[in-house]
């Protein structure tokens, strides 16, 4: 039984590593190029970067009134 699960495994690992080898790459800098790109081309629309106005910043300390 041993010698039969265990070329099952096999088997099973062999198939995940095929399906791993099929799977298109990436060069590292190509993908560091385009995340560049990216993030200047969306740069305007970061609050991060350009900033919320306090109007419409829904996380602003709320304004205290009080009466003197």
């Amino acid at each position: 039984m041993s010698g039969s699960s265990s070329v099952v495994a096999m088997k099973k690992v062999v198939q995940q590593l095929r399906l791993e080898a099929s799977v298109s790459r990436v060069k590292v800098s190509q993908a560091a190029t385009d995340l560049k790109q990216f993030c200047l081309q969306n740069a305007h629309h970061d609050p991060l970067l350009t900033g919320v106005s306090s109007s419409t910043n829904p996380f602003r300390p709320p304004k205290v009134c009080s009466f003197l």
